[in-house]
Order: structure tokens, then sequence, then C-alpha cells
């Protein structure tokens, strides 16, 4: 089982004493992960009522009877009433003690309110598998790697490669773009039972225990209409005169959902030229088993009128866990001008810009982003991406 960051997170306490902090979506394998890296540490889990009563004290004394080892695990700290402050109380008067913390990053949202925890703290995430790691831990596989972000950046893509494996790479794949990467899908393969019950509880759990959202319905149909949305550019007017709702709300369920790891919003790039599009975000999926699950349609990749935009979700999924995992530290956007030229992703580093056209099966490229910023365009098809 093992994952991407296991390397990072076994040489944080060579490096630092700040606390560990790993957030991510529920099931992306958090609790699975610090237990197995860190199998001698005392684990402590706030879902746990008698663990969340003591922890609700805020008392070092009372904190103090229950942490019996030098390296503790406190599990899913968004649940408390105040995370940040809990964690500031060990930090500061248990110095001795290396703490390992998780928790939704809605746990993000609630701290915003409590106690500071700047300078002692270092943040990491966990998303979904990256198509490797399933890979891998489907046994077809037998080493990790960061092909696809890797290809990318080394501009090594060329549109009529096709990558040769000894499995059958565009079956696996039509797999993932419908069900999803989350880790229990290796367990229960293709099951949509099973998806779509965990996208409810995914999408809502952590939400409403934490009551950052007052009206399920608005939410649960803003999710849907964003998932039909997939690869599109937002318009906040639009979306709010279609649910009746304001935009400010709007906006706030998206940042909600956004924190939560459901979604994303990505950003135009643009060096402020009168015809680019400068403001507008597209949005796009963590998972796309998990939108698939949202708008409740399974359907084989090869008749779904959604396919290539399911196919960009995945690529550029792809390319957001890699930059984290590999702290390549690339700016990611998309790019468009008001003539309707576009390009699917963008990456900038310092005076490094790539430009990458996201297409599942051939098409018609546009050369307007190639010669504006006079860089080589890349061509990512399902028979080169990997």
């Amino acid at each position: 089982m093992r994952r991407h960051v296991d390397s990072y997170l076994l040489e944080h306490f060579k490096k630092y004493k700040e606390v560990m902090i790993i957030l991510g979506a529920r099931q992306v394998g958090k609790t699975t992960l610090v237990k197995r890296l860190f199998p001698d540490a005392q684990y402590l889990l706030v879902d746990n009522e008698p663990v969340r009563r003591i922890l609700e004290s805020y008392d070092i004394n009372t904190y103090k009877n229950i942490i019996k080892n030098k390296e503790v695990i406190i599990d899913e700290i968004h649940m408390l009433s105040n995370p940040g402050r809990a964690i500031k109380i060990i930090y500061d008067q248990m110095p001795d003690i290396r703490l390992i913390i998780t928790g939704s990053s809605s746990f993000h949202i609630k701290n915003k309110t409590s106690e500071s925890l700047a300078g002692r703290k270092i943040d990491y995430y966990l998303y979904p598998l990256t198509f490797s790691e399933y890979l891998f831990q489907n046994n077809i596989e037998s080493k990790l790697n960061f092909n696809i972000f890797e290809n990318i950046i080394q501009e090594k893509l060329s549109e009529n490669d096709i990558q040769r494996h000894i499995f059958d790479l565009n079956s696996i794949l039509k797999i993932v773009l419908c069900y999803g990467l989350f880790p229990n899908m290796v367990n229960h393969p293709q099951d949509k039972r099973y998806l779509l019950n965990f996208a409810e509880s995914l999408i809502f759990k952590d939400i409403l225990e934490l009551n950052l959202i007052e009206n399920k319905k608005l939410a649960s149909d803003l999710l849907k209409l964003l998932a039909y949305q997939i690869g599109n550019i937002i318009n906040y007017s639009e979306l709010a005169t279609k649910l009746q709702a304001d935009q400010r709300t709007i906006k706030r369920y998206i940042e909600i959902f956004e924190q939560s790891f459901i979604l994303y919003r990505l950003y135009p790039y643009s060096r402020n030229k009168r015809d680019e599009i400068i403001k507008s975000p597209k949005i796009y999926f963590y998972d796309t088993g998990l939108r698939n699950a949202i708008i409740n349609n399974f359907s084989d990749i090869d008749i779904r009128a959604d396919a290539g935009a399911l196919f960009e979700n995945f690529i550029i999924s792809e390319v957001i866990k890699s930059n984290c995992y590999l702290g390549a530290n690339y700016k990611i956007y998309y790019w468009r001008n008001k003539q309707q030229s576009e390009v699917d992703l963008v990456l900038e580093k310092e005076d490094k810009l790539i430009g990458v056209e996201i297409k599942m099966s051939k098409a018609r490229r546009s050369f307007a982003f190639q010669n504006r910023y006079k860089v080589k365009l890349q061509i990512l098809n399902s028979n080169n991406f990997y």
C-alpha cells in the first residue's frame, strides 16, 4: 500500500520539530497511511467520544494524563470545536512530543477563527491515488513513478507517440475515468452501489457535521450542476439564477467544496493581454469517479459524450497531485482568448512556460498560444499520456 508521500513523511521529524498535518478528503487513506508509517505512535481518534471530550477540555494537565507516548497521532482533528487551540497547547507545553495530525481540509476553514499555528506546523496533502499508485496497488506495475507529470515538464510528448506497455493501458484508463481513484475502489472495483454511497457520505458528512452549509438541497443541486460542467468556465451569475440563490452563497459553497477536496477551480493564465480571459475559473473534480457518482452516470466511456472532458479532468488532477508530491512548485492554469482559442493546461515556473492541449483522441490544434508566447505546445492524448 505504498504511496508517493511515504518518504517525505518519514523524513519529517528528521528535519522538523513542527507538527505534521496531513490533509485530504475522507477515504483518501490518511489513517491507513499514518498507522503504517508510524506503527509505534499512540493513536487518538477524535471520532471516539471519550477522546473528543478530553481534547475539548483544552487543559494541559488533562492532556498529560492521556498522552503517554513521545509520538502521537490525532486522527480527524477537524471534529474538535477548536482544533488549532488543542494543537497549540500540546506543541507549546509538551515540546518533546512528535505530533501527527490528520483532518479534512475543512479544518482550515474552522481554524480561521481559532488559535494561530503559524510557525508550529507543516502541512502535507493526500489525494486520491495517482494513476501510478493505482497500477502499483493492483499489482500491475512494481514501482511508483510520476511519468505523466515528468513527460509534460520535460516536454517529451509527441502527438503521434504510442506508448507500449505489457498491460492494456486503454482498458485501465476507461475504468479509472469511470470509477475514479479513491483507494477503496481497489477493493471494490467497478462497484457502482459502493461509489454512490461513498460519494454521499464524503460530500456531506464533514460539511454537515461542521455546520458549514445551511441548505443541503442547494448544495446538492449546485454540485450536480458543476459536475455537468467539468472543464467549463464558471459563470456565477448563471449558476445563481438557475438555482434561485444569491451569488455570494454560490461562491461560498464552491469555496467550501474546494476546501474539502471535492473540486477545484483552475484560473486563466494571462500577461494582461487585452484579448485574454483574465478572471473566470474553470471547474474540475479531484476524482472522476466521485464526479460520475454525483450525476449517477457510469456508462461505458466509449459511448459517452463527456469522455473528452473526463480525460481532461483526469490529466489535470494527475498534474496537481504530482506537482504537490514532488514539490515542483509549478503554477497551474488554463489559457483562453476572447476569440475562443484555448489551451487546456499551462504550467509556469520562473522563466519556464509550458502549454499542453489535452485531447483523448486526435483533434485539430490551435497555434494561438504557441505563436503568442513563443513556446512549444505539447499534445497529450490517451496513447501518449503514460
